[in-house]
C-alpha cells in the first residue's frame, strides 16, 4: 500500500531541512557490537605502535568513532584518495585517520609511502573500510603487509537493544519525539543494520512532515513495508 493513498489535502510537502547528528564521545552508544572499537579509541594515546584498522559495514558508527579520535588526538581526517596531499603535513608525534579505504581506487604507493612516514615520525594512524584488507585489491605486497600489521577492530552488527537505542539518538538528531512503543515496533521489524535505521530513520522525517502528523506505528508499517520493499505484518491502529 503506497503512503500517498492519503487524500492529498492531507499532505504537505517535506523539506530536506538540514539536522546535526550528534558525534561527541558522549553521544556515541556503546553495544556489544562496538564496544572493542570505542575501547580502544579511548586508549588514546596509549596506542598499538603500527596504528589501528576499524572495519565494520556501511553505518556502522566508524566516522563517528573518528570524530571521536579527532577530537582527542587532533588528528587530519582524510578519505583514502587524499592521502598523497597528506603526505607533506605529517607532523612528528601527529596523528592521521584515513576513511574509507575500500572506496574508489587505492593509491597504494602513496598509502605504503604514508605508513612507513608515520613509523618514523611516531605518528599514530587510524583507517577505516568496509571490508579487511585481505578483501581489498592491494597489489603492493609491501602495503598488504602493513595493513596486516596494524591492529585490528571489528564493529559487528548492533543487537537489538543497540539498534532501539540508535533509532532513539537518529530521531532525537532530527528533533523527533518518537513514543519508546513505535521504537520497539520497528526495531523488531528491520534488518539489524544500522544502515537501516538511518534510512528509515531519514524517511519517516519526511514521511511524518508530508502527512502532517507524528511517527506513529501505523505510519512507521507504511513506511517499513514501501521503503524494504514487502508487506507489512502488522496493521496497528494510531
Amino acid at each position: 500500500m503506497s503512503l500517498d493513498a492519503r487524500p492529498a489535502g492531507a499532505r504537505q510537502l517535506p523539506l530536506d531541512l538540514p539536522h546535526r547528528a550528534a558525534l561527541e564521545r558522549a553521544d556515541f552508544l556503546v553495544g556489544a557490537a562496538n564496544e572493542a572499537a570505542i575501547r580502544i579509541i579511548d586508549r588514546w594515546p596509549q596506542w598499538p605502535e603500527r596504528g589501528v584498522l576499524l572495519a565494520g559495514p556501511v553505518g556502522a558508527g566508524k566516522s563517528h568513532l573518528v570524530e571521536i579520535w579527532r577530537a582527542a588526538s587532533g588528528a587530519r581526517v582524510v578519505t583514502a584518495g587524499e592521502v598523497r596531499g597528506a603526505l607533506a603535513g605529517l607532523p612528528e608525534g601527529g596523528a592521521i585517520a584515513v576513511e574509507d579505504l575500500h572506496a574508489g581506487r587505492l593509491d597504494e604507493a602513496a598509502l605504503f609511502h604514508l605508513l612507513n612516514l608515520a613509523a618514523e615520525r611516531r605518528a599514530a594512524v587510524l583507517i577505516t573500510t568496509r571490508v579487511w584488507p585481505a578483501a581489498l585489491p592491494v597489489r603492493l605486497p609491501d602495503l598488504a603487509s602493513r595493513l596486516r600489521a596494524m591492529q585490528p577492530v571489528e564493529i559487528a552488527e548492533p543487537d537489538d537493544e543497540l539498534l532501539r537505542r540508535v533509532l532513539t539518538k537518529l530521531f532525537a538528531d532530527r528533533q523527533l519525539d518518537v513514543d519508546p512503543g513505535v521504537v520497539d515496533f520497528m526495531a523488531l521489524r528491520i534488518e539489524r543494520s544500522l544502515a537501516a535505521a538511518g534510512a528509515l530513520v531519514a524517511r519517516l522525517d519526511r514521511d511524518a512532515l508530508a502527512a502532517g502528523r507524528p511517527v506513529t506505528r501505523r505510519l512507521a508499517a507504511l513506511t517499513i513495508a514501501d521503503l524494504f520493499d514487502r508487506q507489512p505484518d502488522f496493521w496497528p491502529e494510531g
